[in-house]
């Protein structure tokens, strides 16, 4: 198929980041087709070419097409971006299984891992989809950016790296810079783990601790990342990028980020409940897996450790800000 008549690409999942990559893949000269689960949802976007209950002020693209089958939507495509929370992804990727044609790329676009389980994201589609080559997109972007068209770069990671290059130049246009690379698990655990240290920054803000701490505190969490990805095979370099420090500068400074916002209602006393604000806060269904995993490792993630004991109720927030503070001084490396 040629550049003019332009890829086709399914985009599984139209919240407010769905939409969003569905805009960005349709600028760089994609047609894309946007499933959607709820059919009010589809409806409207049908009718107004918007999805406002998601992402409101922004119009869809001319070569979006809403697509209520996932037959439908994923029949001919080029490559199916996975847009759907991180805890649903085993549930979408066994809907998937059986109406996606062979060889086509499963594009990851969640930031999680899996609760019960354990599992990285590809880990989870690997295992409900046998055989199908698995890619993951990650980086720092708002979604309200990218459906608006502002400038954001993010990497695309899978094992094959001409096919993961040839996708990334795909979906690349002069406003949404794709990179590319082969560290898979590196992208996934810079964009999982930055989630639940935005909470913590969010909770540093809210307290009205200053700049100053919010600062240490993104500082400190990246160290913990960095651990965190070489104990499981993330390159160092990969963290250093936009899955990983990119990521997680954005993600600590600004409220636009669901897991920031969640941990600044929190440091302003608002219970767990009430911070949520009926939106999904991917790092309060990470926490708990990633200090278990990090246990399991012997990894030290005080910060981590630190905002799942606040998320349990295990202890208030005064009293986990102390017990940072307190840990012993030592040499930084």
């Amino acid at each position: 198929m040629t550049r003019e008549t332009g890829p086709s690409i399914a985009v599984i999942g139209a919240g407010a980041w769905g939409t969003a990559l569905a805009n960005a893949a349709a600028a760089a000269g994609c047609r894309v087709m946007l499933w959607a689960r709820d059919g009010d949802q589809l409806a409207a976007m049908q009718h107004d070419r918007t999805n406002q209950s998601r992402l409101p002020g922004v119009r869809l693209h001319d070569t979006v097409m809403p697509e209520a089958s996932l037959q439908a939507a994923v029949f001919g495509v080029q490559a199916v971006l996975l847009v759907v929370p991180a805890q649903t992804v085993a549930e979408m990727a066994k809907a998937l299984q059986p109406v996606l044609p062979k060889g086509v790329p499963v594009v990851i676009c969640a930031k999680g891992i899996d609760r019960v389980s354990g599992c990285f994201m590809s880990e989870v589609v690997e295992q409900a989809m046998p055989g199908v080559p698995v890619m993951v997109l990650s980086g720092p972007s708002f979604a309200q950016d990218v459906g608006l068209g502002l400038p954001t770069a993010v990497v695309l990671a899978g094992r094959d790296e001409a096919a993961c290059k040839a996708l990334a130049e795909t979906l690349s246009s002069p406003r949404f810079r794709v990179y590319h690379s082969t560290d898979m698990r590196g992208v996934e655990i810079g964009g999982a783990a930055k989630n639940v240290l935005a909470i913590a920054a969010g909770i540093v803000s809210g307290r009205g601790l200053g700049e100053s701490a919010r600062a240490a505190l993104t500082a400190r969490g990246f160290a913990e990342l960095l651990r965190f990805s070489q104990a499981f095979g993330g390159r160092p370099e990969t963290l250093m990028g936009l899955s990983g420090l990119g990521d997680l500068v954005l993600t600590c400074a600004s409220d636009k980020s669901r897991n920031f916002a969640f941990g600044l209602a929190l440091g302003r006393g608002a219970s767990v409940e009430q911070a949520s604000g009926g939106k999904l806060a991917e790092g309060a269904l990470t926490a708990a897996v990633l200090v278990r995993m990090a246990r399991s490792k012997g990894i030290d993630m005080p910060i981590a450790e630190a905002v799942n004991a606040v998320l349990e109720g295990r202890s208030g927030i005064d009293e986990a800000v102390a017990g940072l503070m307190a840990r012993p001084l030592k040499a930084e490396h």
